[in-house]
């Protein structure tokens, strides 16, 4: 019998809806870790708020064996995001292995919260230091966060330039001064690094991932996706899905050639 089928899956979905009960979506949870790898401090209110909401998963009867669970996959995450964001891989791997055995010796929930907080915020300070503790003008700061909670959205420079108040050509002149990069491009380049997040961790299929992302076809989204990667998305879930958090081969069952097709 293989480990997840159908009809399990299905069930838990009934159970869920009966219950009124979600799981975080994708983008509630990602906004402590992108807040993490730009270094800012409000990652670790975040990420409490997250682990303290009442829509993470389910992972085991025992409240203390479930928030170690939750405790262990955040630190995997956000192990992964700061070396994605250019944090030495031992110093983060290190960080990963200490943060998961100090949750291992905790007696209470409360005792694995404070752990959280510890690492969250240490993953941050790493960040900022990564950077060489840059510090971009506010404006930058707020429409770069603004376009990572609107990667579901069309993001032009006219709405961006309009949550942020100020004058599209100001903005635009700013952001590349500071950045090195134009709007436009730091769009694109988010919503490629969301998307290799999704085809390496998740199970949804390429056509959810396009309409996720807000490309405006899945045929759209997998010539930018090769374009800006050199690679389809099905064959960089191929090539990539071992470095997800299974560590292998991925889950049971291994992902589709078929565009669309859910792994």
């Amino acid at each position: 019998m293989p480990l997840i089928d159908d009809s399990q899956l299905k069930y838990l979905a009934f159970i869920h809806r009966e219950n009124a009960f979600r799981h975080h979506r994708y983008d509630e949870e990602m906004r402590q870790y992108r807040l993490m790898r730009m270094g800012d401090p409000a990652a670790v209110e975040e990420g409490a708020r997250m682990m303290s909401s009442g829509l993470t998963g389910h992972l085991a009867d025992d409240p203390v064996v479930n928030a170690r669970y939750l405790l262990i996959a955040a630190t995997a995450i956000a192990c992964r995001v700061s070396i994605e964001g250019g944090l030495d891989e031992e110093t983060a791997y290190n960080a990963s292995d200490l943060c998961i055995r100090r949750g291992h010796r905790a007696q209470t929930v409360e005792e694995i919260l404070a752990i959280h907080r510890d690492m969250i915020g240490f993953y941050t300070r790493m960040m900022a230091q990564a950077k060489g503790e840059r510090s971009f003008a506010r404006p930058v700061l707020h429409a770069m966060e603004y376009i990572d909670l609107h990667l579901h959205e069309h993001v032009t420079a006219e709405s961006l330039a309009e949550a942020v108040g100020l004058n599209r050509s100001y903005l635009s002149t700013l952001f590349r001064r500071e950045t090195g990069m134009t709007l436009s491009g730091y769009i694109l380049q988010r919503r490629m690094e969301a998307a290799e997040n999704m085809l390496r961790l998740s199970d949804y299929t390429i056509a959810e991932i396009s309409e996720i992302l807000a490309f405006s076809s899945q045929s759209h989204f997998s010539q930018t996706f090769r374009k800006a990667k050199g690679v389809t998305p099905q064959a960089y879930r191929r090539l990539n899905r071992a470095g997800g958090f299974w560590g292998g081969d991925g889950p049971a069952g291994t992902p589709g050639e078929a565009e669309g097709e859910r792994p």
